[in-house]
């Protein structure tokens, strides 16, 4: 009886130790795969990042805010974060997208890709969104286990036209499990908040690779700014990629008419009249870029007066 009461003895001294101990699990996400390839340059899109909404009804109380929704800036941030690190996008914020265009308008601006500044929009929307406790009793000890689970929907606009070009779901969740015991000093472990940035993660990680795809998939474009004497000038400089010694097309623009069978208007193919060459850049911000160029090809087909019927082309 003696040993077994010295047994007893050591078991509860030790089990305050063992109550500590905390167990995590978490998604594991995917490494989105970035092909750097240093022999070919990768001109940057100008990617505009929209909206990003909160449509379930998680975080909604008396004083919600639909405009300043902490879910869906939470969302937007870890988006933006994503395609900022594969280092092939400028990204631009335009949660004000309304008031933009209305500005816009107001100045006398017609072309909704000059208004946003992007060639490709990004909007985003949390579609399910929920969190759960499980727990499980065993004879010494307790677990409890905290999961998150999310869904977000993004769709890409291409700002030219308005077209949807991509649409895709992804869902995420994450998880982490606690232990106390009966007996000793385990503690009880509140909502881990971090659960939620890790649920939304894995959802738009699911997305990521497909959007940079779908993004890179269309020739990068510009336009003539300025075609004189002085100089060729197009829109685009060093923070995009352009470096001196770049060739690209120079394409009429092609017909834009409506498409019978979707009642939405498309722009057709264009005609290759020449080529440029960059011969330097300049500008501030990519905003106010621009690179000065020469034509090595076509110049007796473009008409100085009608450079808006002219696009700038990369060459695939």
């Amino acid at each position: 009886m003696k040993r077994i009461s010295i047994l007893a003895l050591i078991f509860t001294l030790l089990m305050p130790t063992m109550a500590l101990a905390q167990k995590k699990i978490v998604v594991e996400e995917q490494t989105v795969s970035q092909n750097n390839d240093s022999s070919k340059k990768t001109i940057k899109r100008k990617v505009a990042i929209g909206r990003f909404t909160n449509e379930t009804e998680y975080g909604k109380g008396l004083f919600y805010d639909k405009a300043n929704d902490p879910m869906g800036k939470q969302a937007l941030d870890i988006l933006s974060a994503k395609l900022a690190a594969t280092n092939k996008f400028i990204l631009l914020e335009r949660n004000d997208l309304a008031l933009l265009l209305e500005e816009a308008t107001r100045n006398g601006i017609s072309s909704t890709t000059e208004a946003i500044g992007a060639d490709y929009m990004i909007i985003g929307s949390i579609t399910e969104f929920g969190r759960k406790a499980t727990s499980q009793t065993k004879v010494f000890t307790a677990s409890k286990t905290q999961t998150v689970e999310a869904a977000v929907n993004i769709r890409l606009v291409d700002v030219s036209n308005g077209q949807v070009i991509f649409s895709e779901e992804g869902k995420g969740s994450a998880e982490i499990t606690t232990k106390s015991t009966f007996i000793g000093t385990g503690g009880q472990a509140g909502y881990d908040a971090s659960l939620s940035d890790k649920a939304i993660s894995a959802a738009i990680n699911q997305l990521v690779e497909n959007i940079i795809n779908k993004l890179s998939d269309k020739p990068w474009n510009s336009y003539f700014l300025s075609f004189d004497n002085d100089a060729i000038i197009i829109a685009g400089g060093a923070s995009q990629g352009l470096e001196s010694g770049m060739v690209f097309d120079i394409k009429s623009k092609g017909k834009r008419v409506k498409n019978p069978q979707t009642g939405i208007m498309i722009n057709l193919p264009g005609k290759k009249i020449g080529s440029i060459k960059i011969e330097s850049t300049g500008g501030d911000t990519p905003e106010s870029e621009y690179s000065i160029v020469s034509i090595i090809e076509g110049k007796e087909e473009i008409i100085p007066s009608e450079i808006a019927n002219y696009i700038i082309e990369e060459i695939k």
